[in-house]
Formats: structure tokens, C-alpha cells, sequence
């Protein structure tokens, strides 16, 4: 079988936060793919705004760049665990990858993931070793961890001669060795087509293409991009879909076909074997479907993607503020904007409940579960989510929980205390080792119910200069009973607006969520008790007008400002009994029974 040699299909792998996306504005830069009058822009892959806003990648996104007569097929992936669905499956679209490596960190657990996945599928690296122009700087310690990882993983004597590039990606520049001198990244360019295989082209074979991302556009809906893995495209073919898991077929007209340009898709009439392209205009396409030959329907093998470990139920607001910001506040409009949401996002699952206006959604994480809600949220839906739960199994009879590996890079002086804390949460150390010299590098085992709530905690441990990192481990049997909260909540019990009166006299008894000229209503939680029971408050209770003065009693309050919880904080803060109305302006904290009495019912 030939080789397209005009084509090179990669992806770019690495830890979160190790110079993905800005490696890719670099190659993008240097190979000419924006014109002379245009404006570059700054991680230019990173189109979301939701992720233009954290400074991380989210969605996988496709891109391609021209360097010596070579079309270079590029994807960057996501960094962060709880989007490795995007990773497993965007691997099936390459015949490489670029497996970056912090040159301070070294390899993480998110490294260790989305190798494993891409040696799994036998796919060539070219380790690029970023960041060299960090002052700590140690690469060839980090090189001698990225062989001791190629070898914990099996890799096979082929796989392990991979090509290094020391690179920064943030200055534009490579270099072969670690000490060499820092030009721009034409060396990296120079080992992609060298070492990198070119894809196997049967043109005369019938038409093939694995349908790996989905995406949407208004103007022309669905969206699916995938690799020609045989045969010729054409706008015009006749061609069947078929699905290997569901055994579903059905015929279709290839109307809008596109291949990558930079960062435009442009469209073409023809397209061959060994290429990614994006096909538009076929309704119900979806991730893991293969477009064929009617005459040769055969489907292709789809990754299996690793299962949520985390759900939460997702219900229709029922607070007295319902239906004030929200466009979209319907039990069908919440679920039709779900099962949305199904179609470009594989590592997700939603299931319908007893109850008509509550559904089950199950994710990768915290930080995937909250993506969505804030995706949601920005779109106009109005809804309430219920606190994290993870998802347990039953193996031989026995109840299993996931696990996590966790790795804590901190200052020495603060190990004690976040080995303490996550050991009463049932974390295991399994790894202890100095960084330098004053950090050091902690690996846990831990249940992935002892990392909720916990990582606002850490940052207040560390003074915020630690740096946790966790990926999920499998399961094993459930590990007994873990603190959550030893403190209560402060709970609004009369509705109205809250005053600085009320408030002030308040601020001994917890931290304060609120401040004053707020709508609340009764059952609303206003803050963090200092006690382990929740306070009734009133805080719209108003000071009483007599006709008495004194100096001390009209002395200038002085207000704490309240604590403002992101929707992470927020999430991790949640008790059993309380719920989160999420609207498209505010986040509000509230009990699950609004009313006194209905709670202390429900207490016993």
C-alpha cells in the first residue's frame, strides 16, 4: 500500500498547562499561515470563550500547516483529565503525536494517560521537552523520567527511540540539544516530516472515513471531522453511515466537503486517502460513525472511551426567584439541551429519573460536570444541580468506588499539613520526592468522594503555592465513611432584601455569601456557620427607629466584604441537603426544603 508523503496527520499531547496551544500559535505563526496584514491572535486554537477565560483547552480542535511542500494535519488536545474522552478518541484521526514534557515538571498524571493511550495504538512520539528557558529548568532529569514512564508502559524498542526537541514554545524557539542554541522552531518542522510516518493511501480501495469529532454550526449544522482512512471523497457521492456498536445504517449525498487551512476550513470538491476533512449537511451523524461505499459497508473499529466516575442530578428550578433571568426554564428544554450535548461530548451520560423534571448526568469530573453547567448556564438555561456523587460499583457483591492518583508538587514547609489532611480524607502516600530544593512531589491514592471539597482547602493549606493534579485509577473496594463539612450553613429564614443592619450583626456567627441589597428568600443559604449545625437568620431584619441616641450605637459599622464562591467553590462547598439554583446571572446556594418545618420532617 503507498503513502500519502504530501500529508502528515499529529497530535499534540501533553499534561494540562505543559504549552499545547501555545506551541501550536507558534507552528501556525512560523509556517505562514496568517497573512502579512493580519491580526495574530493569542492561543488562537483556544476559540471557546469559556476557555479563553481559565486558560485551558476544553474541546479538541483541527488545524493544518504548510511546510515544504508537506500538509501537516494538526489537533490539539485537551491537558486536563477530565477531558482525556477528547483525547481517546482524536488519537484514532492521527498517525503520530508530539508527547510535550514541562521541562521543570516533568512527566504528570495526565502524561501518563494520554501516552498510554497513544502508545496503545502504536502510535510514533517525538518528545518535545518545553519551557527550556525556564529559569528551573532540569531537562535532562525530566528526559531520564520520560524513558522511566515509556518503559513503565511497555513501550516497544521502536516507540522508545523517539526524537527529542528542546523547545520554548512561548518564544517561538527549538533546539536539538538542551544547551543548543534557541532558533525558531524549524527543527521541530524538520523532525515532524523525517520521523513521522506519512498515512497509507489506498486510493483504489472503496471510500472510508471514521468520523472522531463532531461539531455545530448554525449556518450548516452538523458538523463531522474525520480522516479518509481509503479511497477518493467526492461532493456528490452517494454513501452509506454505519455505526459498529449500534449496527444502524442509512444512505446519504456527501453535499459540503472541507479540508483544514491554518485556521479556516475551505472547501473542496475532491478529497484522497490519508487526509482530514470535515463533512457537512448530514443530519444524525455521530462520534464513531464510519461514512462507506454502499457497495463495501464496512464499519471501523471506535476507542472505547473510559466511563464517567462522577453524576449529578440536573432538575428544574423550583425557588421562588424561578423564571426571573432564565430564557430556557422548561423540564424539555433543560433535557433537549442534554441530549444535545450527548452528540459532541463521548465521556458523557445522561439518564432520565423517576421524576419528570430531574435527570442524571454523570461526567468525567468536577471540573467536566461544571464546564457544562457553565456552558449551559451562558446560554440562557436556568436549572438546579444537586451535590457531586460518585458513581459506586458492585464487584463480587462488594461495593467499589473510583480512585484517584494524585500528585502535589508544594513548598517543603507545607507537606505536613496537606499529607494530614488528605490522610483523614483516606489518602494513601504512595510516593514521596524532593523537586529542587525547596519543593517537593507527593502521590496519593485517594476515593474520588475525598477530593471533593477539598481543593479550595488546599490552595488555603499551601497559600496558593501548591499545584494538585489528579487522574482517575480504577476502581477498588469502598474505603468506609470520609468528612465531608464540619461546619453548618447560615439559612435565610424570612424572604426580602438583605440589609447592612442584619448582616453585621451576623459576621460572628460565620463567613457571609451575600451582601446587603440582595434578594434572598427562606431557605436560601446566606453563608458558612462557624458551628457543625446550620443558624436560622433573619437577614433582613431592619434596626428599630426610637427617639434614643448614644455615640456607640451609632458608631460606623464596619462590613467584612462576603465571600464570592466560584461555581467550583460553590460545587465543593454543597451539603447533602442543599441544592444550587444556577440562573444565567447569579449562582444561589439553598436548602432542598425551603421551608423550616419541611426540613426538620425531612431531618427525621
Amino acid at each position: 500500500m503507498k503513502s500519502n508523503e504530501k500529508i502528515r496527520n499529529i497530535a499534540i499531547i501533553a499534561h494540562v498547562d505543559h504549552g499545547k496551544t501555545t506551541l501550536v500559535d507558534e507552528l501556525l505563526k512560523q509556517s505562514g499561515a496568517y497573512r502579512t496584514n493580519e491580526a495574530i491572535v493569542e492561543r488562537a486554537m483556544d476559540s471557546n470563550a469559556l476557555e479563553k477565560e481559565r486558560g485551558i483547552t476544553i474541546l479538541s480542535k483541527n488545524t493544518a500547516v504548510l511546510y515544504n511542500d508537506v500538509k501537516i494535519n494538526i489537533v490539539d488536545t485537551p491537558g486536563h483529565a477530565d477531558f482525556g474522552g477528547e483525547v481517546e478518541r482524536v488519537l484514532k484521526m492521527v498517525d503520530s503525536v508530539i508527547l510535550l514534557v514541562d521541562a521543570f515538571e516533568g512527566p504528570m498524571p495526565q502524561t501518563r494517560f494520554v501516552l498510554k493511550n497513544a502508545l496503545a495504538l502504536n502510535l510514533p512520539v517525538i518528545v518535545c521537552v518545553n519551557k527550556i528557558d525556564r529559569p528551573d529548568a532540569r531537562p535532562e532529569a525530566v528526559i531520564d523520567e520520560v524513558y522511566d514512564l515509556f518503559i513503565t508502559l511497555d513501550a516497544n524498542d521502536q516507540q522508545i527511540e523517539f526524537p527529542i526537541v528542546y523547545t520554548s514554545a512561548k518564544n517561538g524557539t527549538g533546539s536539538l540539544t538542551a544547551d543548543g542554541e534557541q532558533k525558531d522552531l524549524t527543527v521541530l518542522f524538520d523532525q515532524i516530516i523525517e520521523h513521522m510516518p506519512a498515512p497509507e493511501a489506498d486510493l483504489e480501495a472503496p471510500v472510508q472515513v471514521l468520523i472522531s469529532t463532531i461539531d455545530y454550526n448554525l449556518y450548516v449544522g452538523r458538523i463531522g471531522i474525520g480522516k479518509i482512512e481509503r479511497g477518493v471523497l467526492n461532493v456528490g457521492d452517494e454513501t452509506i453511515i454505519v455505526n459498529k456498536e449500534s449496527d444502524q445504517s442509512k444512505k446519504v449525498r456527501i453535499t459540503k466537503l472541507f479540508t483544514f487551512d491554518g485556521l479556516k476550513r475551505i472547501p473542496v470538491q475532491t478529497t484522497t486517502a490519508g487526509d482530514i476533512i470535515a463533512l457537512a449537511g448530514i443530519e444524525d451523524l455521530q462520534i464513531g460513525d464510519t461514512v462507506c461505499d454502499p457497495k463495501d459497508p464496512s464499519p471501523l473499529d471506535f476507542v472505547k472511551i473510559s466511563e464517567p466516575t462522577l453524576s449529578m442530578v440536573f432538575s428544574v428550578n423550583n425557588s421562588p426567584f424561578a423564571g426571573r433571568d432564565g430564557k430556557y426554564v422548561t423540564s424539555r428544554q433543560v433535557r433537549d439541551r442534554l441530549m444535545r450535548q450527548l452528540n459532541t461530548d463521548v465521556s458523557l451520560k445522561v439518564e432520565e429519573t423517576a421524576a419528570t423534571d430531574a435527570f442524571k448526568v454523570y461526567g468525567r469530573g468536577e471540573l467536566h460536570l461544571s464546564i457544562l453547567i457553565e456552558t449551559m448556564r451562558r446560554e440562557g438555561y436556568e436549572f438546579m444541580i444537586s451535590k457531586p456523587q460518585v458513581v459506586i460499583k458492585e464487584v463480587n457483591g462488594k461495593k467499589h468506588e473510583p480512585i484517584e492518583h494524585v500528585t502535589v508538587d508544594l513548598p517543603n514547609e507545607y507537606a505536613g499539613s496537606v499529607i494530614e489532611r488528605l490522610g483523614r480524607r483516606k489518602g494513601e502516600l504512595v510516593n514521596l520526592t524532593p523537586v529542587g530544593d525547596d519543593y517537593t512531589r507527593l502521590e496519593f491514592k485517594i476515593p474520588a468522594r475525598g477530593l471533593i471539597g477539598y481543593r479550595s482547602q488546599f490552595m488555603t493549606d499551601t497559600k496558593g503555592t501548591g499545584v494538585m493534579n489528579s487522574i482517575f485509577d480504577g476502581y477498588e473496594p469502598f474505603k468506609g465513611e470520609i468528612p465531608h463539612r464540619d461546619t453548618g450553613s447560615l439559612v435565610a429564614t424570612e424572604p426580602g432584601v438583605s440589609v447592612t443592619y442584619a448582616l453585621y450583626n451576623l459576621q460572628d456567627r460565620g463567613v457571609l455569601f451575600i451582601g446587603a441589597g440582595e434578594d434572598v428568600y427562606e431557605g436560601m443559604v446566606v453563608g458558612q456557620s462557624n458551628r457543625p449545625e446550620n443558624i436560622e437568620v433573619n437577614v433582613c431584619k431592619r434596626k428599630k427607629l426610637t427617639s434614643v441616641r448614644s455615640v456607640q450605637a451609632d458608631e460606623k459599622q464596619i462590613m467584612v466584604p462576603p465571600v464570592k464562591l466560584s461555581l467550583e467553590g460553590v460545587m465543593e462547598y454543597l451539603g447533602d441537603d442543599e441544592l444550587i439554583e444556577i440562573t444565567p446571572k447569579v449562582y444561589r446556594l439553598r436548602k432542598k426544603f425551603l421551608n423550616r418545618d419541611e426540613r426538620k420532617r425531612a431531618n427525621r
